[in-house]
């Protein structure tokens, strides 16, 4: 089960190209795992390898290394109702698929989803899958929306409490929006969720929420902020998806990402929705989108001075490269390279924004925890590295200081 094993995933081509970190760990610990020399002994006597998980689709663009390193099936997409098949083929010694692309046909419903049987990672439960949004650059929307019963949240509660987890991260592409089958949550369902998840857990978080589905009820943010927040918790998080300031680029990649707000209002609603995470100590971990098809100069700049009036926002706002995914797959990557001074500049606001913010969550994050000394420091530590990076990039990247203000657009 891959999430990024070559290091392509958004994150991991951005960071390592410009922190300049060389082969990324993720792809440098998958090739050592496969070949270990357990594992090649394994493989002479007939072990099968089948690889699956969100980053399945990097090895479709590496033929070479699945066959050196004996990878018999990849499967791409959610794999519940074909894995059984595969597998039996493979304990029978029969062909299989070098690389299985699950159709939309194939995916799973609720019912076919099996709950977790053992503890999972940081306590995730996923609650649902795929999104509404349809944004052009995301693989989740091509996925059929499903929620999850609170009956099937609540087996999976008990499996990682029963293991003495008392943390939990509830997990789907837009966990406001749980029970809706529109943009408006449901407010009743979202909190009836909490207050389920709070009875097994001390501490809880989101995996992903939207900017628009703050902004659409603030009262539903601060009545959840009730429930979570108490004497175990200060403050929650969730990833949050900004991609881009510009109501233009918005229009063309991403036009349901502000509803039921319009795409031209999408700088208003992302600031609307900052100043509501604020208010609740919602601390997200923000995504922007640097070379996006069909981005223009004028596009960065919207973006930069969106940038200038979240300064004040408690987040972490990193800018990736786009990665073609979704509807643009076949479209080109965005590279270090290809930054102009406009990029590079939102860039360099991105970096001082968290290195600022970074700094004054540390001991907020470990705060309560037996070991919130000593991981506080080596946060701090770290922290301190990223900025001492930080600044052979501002000196590669900025040799002389430039302004949105004097930049001359074409049009």
């Amino acid at each position: 089960h891959v999430m990024d094993p070559f290091g392509l995933g958004p994150s991991s081509s951005t960071f390592s190209r410009i922190l300049q970190t060389g082969e990324p760990y993720l792809a440098k610990y998958f090739r050592i795992l496969l070949e270990k020399p357990e594992v090649v002994e394994a493989k002479k006597r007939g072990l099968k390898i089948i690889v699956g998980g969100p980053g399945a689709w990097q090895l479709k663009l590496k033929p070479k290394f699945t066959e050196d390193h004996g990878i018999d099936c990849v499967i791409d997409g959610e794999a519940e109702k074909v894995v059984g098949e595969i597998v039996r083929r493979a304990i029978e010694g029969k062909s299989l698929p070098r690389f299985y692309e699950v159709s939309i046909r194939e995916s799973p419903s609720v019912d076919e989803i099996p709950e977790i049987k053992n503890p999972s990672v940081n306590g995730l439960i996923e609650i649902g899958r795929g999104c509404c949004r349809g944004c052009a650059f995301c693989s989740v929307t091509l996925r059929p929306l499903r929620w999850y019963p609170y009956e099937k949240i609540e087996k999976e509660l008990k499996v990682n409490t029963d293991a003495g987890l008392k943390y939990s991260v509830i997990h789907a592409e837009d966990v406001l929006l749980y029970g809706s089958r529109s943009v408006i949550p449901n407010r009743e369902k979202v909190l009836k969720l909490h207050k389920l998840c709070k009875r097994y857990v001390n501490q809880l978080s989101w995996s992903h929420t939207s900017m628009a589905a703050v902004a659409t009820d603030p009262m539903l943010v601060e009545d959840v902020a009730e429930i979570i927040l108490d004497e175990n918790q200060e403050w929650w998080g969730a990833e949050v998806g900004i991609e881009t300031g510009s109501p233009e680029l918005a229009k063309k990649v991403m036009p349901a990402k502000a509803r039921p707000f319009k795409p031209e209002q999408w700088p208003e609603v992302v600031k609307t929705a900052a100043g509501i995470m604020t208010d609740n100590n919602l601390v997200p971990a923000c995504t922007l989108i640097t070379g996006l098809p069909e981005e223009t100069d004028e596009d960065v700049i919207k973006t930069i001075e969106l940038m200038d009036d979240l300064k004040d926002f408690k987040s972490l706002i990193v800018p990736l490269f786009f990665v073609p995914l979704g509807r643009l797959k076949d479209e080109d990557w965005f590279t270090v390279e290809q930054m102009n001074d406009l990029q590079r500049e939102l860039l360099i606001k991105c970096l001082r924004h968290d290195i600022k913010w970074a700094k004054v969550m540390i001991h907020s994050y470990f705060k309560g925890r037996w070991y919130s000394r000593i991981s506080s420091f080596f946060y701090w530590l770290f922290v301190k590295i990223v900025e001492w990076k930080a600044r052979g990039v501002y000196s590669a990247f900025m040799p002389k200081p430039i302004s949105v203000e004097r930049v001359e657009v074409k049009r």
